[in-house]
C-alpha cells in the first residue's frame, strides 16, 4: 500500500484514485448546488420562505441536481486540475453553469406549457440568484487551491528566506504565462512586483494581480523606487540594441538578469520557470542571430564520408556535432589534443550511436600522415579547422604559425585532392584581411594555397571567413568572465577596439551551409556592425550584477602585437567581386594567385621547417605587405616574459579546469557503464 501523502494547503483530492476523486467532486458539487438553491429561495423571500415555497424547493431540487450534474459530466468539469486551473478553465466553468441553468429553465418552461400552469416552476428571480450562487460556489471550490497558494505565497514574502524583488519585462503573452507559472509554485526565488512594457495602453492595468508600472525607458527609475534586484525578460525576441541600452541604463543598480529563449515562440504557449536562462553575451550581438536550415545540412551529409581536422577545438567540436546529427556514413575526427579528441568521441558515440565515428590522433603538419588518412578513409568532404589562432602568441613564434596554418593547410588540401574528395572547406578568419600579425598573415597565405589547389583539382574548394566567435577557447568572452569572477580588473586593449562577433552556432552553420552548398570560392557571413570591446566588457559586468568602473575596474592595456583596432571582412577587390546570396551570406569569386607568389609561399614553409625565424619574418613581410614583424620581434626579444597578459593565463586555467571536469565526468560514465554491464 503506498504511503499516505499529506494534503497541501487549499482543497485537494490527492491520494484518491481517479474514480474516487471524480465521485467526491460530484458529491461536493451536489451539496453546493443544493445550498445555492436554498439560499436563492431564502434571499428571494427575505429570509422567511413560505411553506408552499419550501415544498416547491423540495420538488425542484432533484430536477436541478440531475440536470446540473449531468451538464458537469458532459463538460468534464468533474475532471478538474486544481493546480493548473486558469482562465480557460474559468470560462468553461461559467459555460457549464449557464447551460445547467438553461436546461433547468427549459424543463419547467415545457412543463408549464404542457400543464398550462404558470406557477409550476420556481420564481424567475430564484433561477437567476441560484445561477450566480452556484457559479460562485463551484468556482470557489475549483480555484481554492490556487487562491490559498497565492495568499500563502504573499504571506511568506517576509519569511526567513526573503524572495528577490523582481520585475517582468514584457506584459504580453509570455509575461502572463511566466507570472502564472511563478504563482503556481513556491520553488523559485522571485517576488514579482509588476511588469514593464512599452505599450502605453497597458500602463496602469493589472495582469495576474500585478500592475504594469510603465515602459522600458522607465526601468532605471522603477528599479530605484521599488528596490528591484532581478529582471526577467519575457520578450523572446527583444532586440539586442534595446537590451544593451537597458543594461547600460541599469548598470549602477547591481541587477541580475534572466531571459526566455527565442525558441519559446515555438512552444505553443507552454512555459515554465525552468526555461529562464541567464542573460548571455550571445544576447548582446548587434544583430539578430542567423538561423540556418538544419534540414539542408542533413540532406547534404547524409550517408557520406566526412573528415574534420581540428575536431577537438571549439569550432571543430561544433562542426562534428552538427555533421553527426545529419547521419553521415563515417565521421573521422583528426586532432593532436588526445584529451579533447577522446571527450568528443565519447560524446558523439553516446549521442549519435548510428554514426561510425573514428578518432585519429594526427598532426596536420605531417604530410605523410595526412596522405595515409586520405588513402585509408577516402573522405568525400573535408573540413579543415585545425589552426593556431592566438594572435599575440603567434607573434612570439611566427614560424609555428607558418608550419601549422600554411604548411598544414597545404597538407590537408593535398590529401583531399589525392583522396578524390568532392569538397574541401577551409575555416578562415577576418584577421586574414590586410593582416597586421603573423597569425592573420599565415591564414591569408592558407587562403592562397586553397585557391591555387582549386585550379588544379576536381575537388570543389571553399574558404569560409568569419569574425570573433563568442565563447570559443581563448576568446574574449571567457577571458572577461574569468576576470570578473576574480574581482577584476577587466583588461581591454583600447577604448576604440571593435570586433565582429558571432556565436559558435552561427559560425558552424555558415561553414556547413557555405561549404556544402558550393556557393563560391569564398563565403562570408553578413555580420552587421562591429561591437566595441569596452561596451562588451561593461555589459558583461552589469550582467554579473556588479557595477562597471566601480566594483569591477576596466584597465586599458594597449594593443598587443599583431592586433588592429578594427578588423575587416573583405578587401576592396573582394567587395567588388562579391554577390549576396541572402541576408546572411555573401559569396565571392576570387582571382587565382600568381605562380611566383606560390613559389615564395613554398620557400616560406621551408624556412619555417628550418626554424629560421628571421627569414620567416622577412618573407612574410614580402608576401603580405600589411604585416610588419621585424619591429615586433625586436620588442618581444627584449621583454619576452611580459608578452602574454594575465588574462590569457586566466583563460588557459579556465580551459584546463573545464577539460579536467569533462575528463572526470567521462571517467565516471565509463565506470558506471562497466559496473552496469
Amino acid at each position: 500500500m503506498p504511503p499516505r501523502r499529506k494534503w497541501p494547503y487549499g482543497f485537494s483530492l490527492q491520494g484518491l484514485t481517479r474514480w474516487h476523486r471524480q465521485a467526491v467532486l460530484l458529491v461536493l458539487d451536489a451539496v453546493l448546488i443544493a445550498l445555492a438553491f436554498y439560499l436563492a429561495f431564502l434571499l428571494r423571500f427575505d429570509g422567511d420562505i413560505p411553506p408552499e415555497r419550501l415544498r416547491q424547493f423540495a420538488r425542484h431540487l432533484p430536477v436541478l441536481l440531475l440536470l446540473r450534474l449531468s451538464v458537469h459530466v458532459f463538460f468534464g468539469i468533474h475532471r478538474w486540475s486544481f493546480r493548473l486551473s486558469g482562465f480557460h478553465e474559468a470560462v468553461r466553468l461559467i459555460e457549464t453553469s449557464l447551460c445547467g441553468s438553461a436546461a433547468f429553465v427549459a424543463v419547467f418552461y415545457f412543463l408549464q406549457r404542457a400543464a398550462e400552469d404558470l406557477t409550476l416552476g420556481p420564481p424567475r428571480s430564484v433561477v437567476v440568484i441560484e445561477f450566480l450562487l452556484t457559479t460562485t460556489f463551484i468556482g470557489a471550490l475549483r480555484f481554492s487551491r490556487r487562491l490559498v497558494h497565492m495568499w500563502v505565497s504573499d504571506a511568506q514574502r517576509g519569511g526567513p528566506v526573503p524572495r528577490v524583488r523582481t520585475l517582468i519585462v514584457g506584459a504580453g503573452n509570455a509575461g502572463e504565462l511566466l507570472l502564472r507559472d511563478l504563482q503556481r509554485s513556491n520553488e523559485h526565488p522571485y517576488r514579482v512586483l509588476g511588469f514593464v512594457d512599452d505599450q502605453q495602453l497597458k500602463w496602469g492595468t493589472t495582469i495576474g494581480g500585478r500592475p504594469v508600472l510603465g515602459g522600458l525607458e522607465d526601468l532605471p527609475a522603477l528599479v530605484r523606487r521599488w528596490h528591484v534586484r532581478q529582471l526577467l525578460f519575457a520578450i523572446p525576441r527583444l532586440g539586442a540594441p534595446r537590451l544593451r541600452r537597458i543594461l547600460s541604463a541599469c548598470a549602477g543598480a547591481k541587477l541580475h538578469y534572466k531571459i526566455l529563449p527565442v525558441s519559446f515562440e515555438y512552444l505553443n504557449d507552454r512555459l515554465s520557470t525552468s526555461m529562464l536562462q541567464d542573460l548571455a553575451p550571445d544576447d548582446l550581438l548587434p544583430r539578430h542571430e542567423v538561423a540556418f536550415d538544419e534540414a539542408e545540412v542533413r540532406a547534404r551529409v547524409h550517408g557520406r564520408r566526412v573528415l574534420v581536422t581540428g575536431a577537438g577545438g571549439s569550432i571543430g567540436r561544433e562542426i562534428c556535432r552538427q555533421l553527426a546529427s545529419g547521419a553521415p556514413e563515417q565521421l573521422v575526427l583528426v586532432d593532436t589534443n588526445e584529451n579533447s579528441l577522446y571527450l568528443l568521441y565519447r560524446d558523439l558515440e553516446r549521442s549519435c550511436p548510428g554514426v561510425a565515428v573514428v578518432p585519429e590522433v594526427a598532426d596536420v603538419r605531417d604530410a605523410g600522415r595526412m596522405r595515409a588518412l586520405g588513402r585509408l578513409y577516402r573522405p568525400q568532404d573535408v573540413f579543415h579547422a585545425a589552426a593556431h589562432k592566438h594572435v599575440p602568441l603567434m607573434e612570439l613564434a611566427p614560424e609555428e604559425a607558418v608550419k601549422t596554418n600554411v604548411a598544414g593547410c597545404r597538407n590537408v588540401v593535398a590529401m583531399a585532392h589525392e583522396a578524390g574528395a568532392e569538397r574541401f572547406v577551409l575555416i578562415s578568419t577576418d584577421k586574414a584581411v590586410n593582416p597586421a600579425g603573423a597569425m592573420g598573415a599565415s591564414k591569408s597565405l592558407a587562403e592562397l594555397i586553397v585557391r591555387d589547389q582549386a585550379l588544379r583539382s576536381s575537388t570543389a574548394c571553399t574558404i569560409v571567413r568569419f569574425g570573433n566567435v563568442l565563447g570559443s577557447a581563448g576568446s574574449v568572452v571567457p577571458i572577461f568572465k574569468a576576470q570578473i569572477a576574480a574581482g577584476g580588473p577587466v583588461t581591454v586593449t583600447h577604448p576604440d577596439c571593435r570586433r565582429f562577433l558571432m556565436t559558435i552556432g552561427e559560425a558552424v552553420g555558415l561553414v556547413l551551409r557555405a561549404g556544402l552548398g558550393s556557393y563560391g570560392d569564398l563565403c562570408i557571413l553578413e555580420m552587421g556592425e562591429p561591437m566595441r570591446m569596452i561596451d562588451l566588457a561593461r555589459l558583461m559586468i552589469a550582467m554579473s550584477g556588479l557595477v562597471p568602473d566601480d566594483e569591477i575596474p576596466i584597465v586599458f592595456t594597449g594593443l598587443r602585437p599583431g592586433e588592429k583596432l578594427e578588423e575587416e571582412l573583405m578587401t576592396a577587390e573582394e567587395a567588388a567581386r562579391s554577390r549576396v546570396i541572402d541576408s546572411a551570406l555573401r559569396a565571392i569569386s576570387v582571382a587565382a594567385p600568381p605562380a611566383a607568389t606560390m613559389q615564395r609561399v613554398a620557400e616560406l614553409e621551408a624556412l619555417a621547417g628550418q626554424g629560421d625565424r628571421a627569414g620567416v619574418i622577412r618573407l612574410l613581410e614580402a608576401l603580405v605587405p600589411t604585416y610588419s614583424g621585424t619591429a615586433t620581434a625586436a620588442a618581444m626579444s627584449a621583454h619576452r616574459p611580459s608578452v602574454v597578459p594575465l588574462s590569457v593565463h586566466a583563460a588557459a586555467r579556465e580551459e584546463e579546469e573545464l577539460q579536467a571536469r569533462l575528463t572526470s565526468s567521462a571517467i565516471r560514465s565509463t565506470v558506471s557503464r562497466g559496473s552496469s554491464g
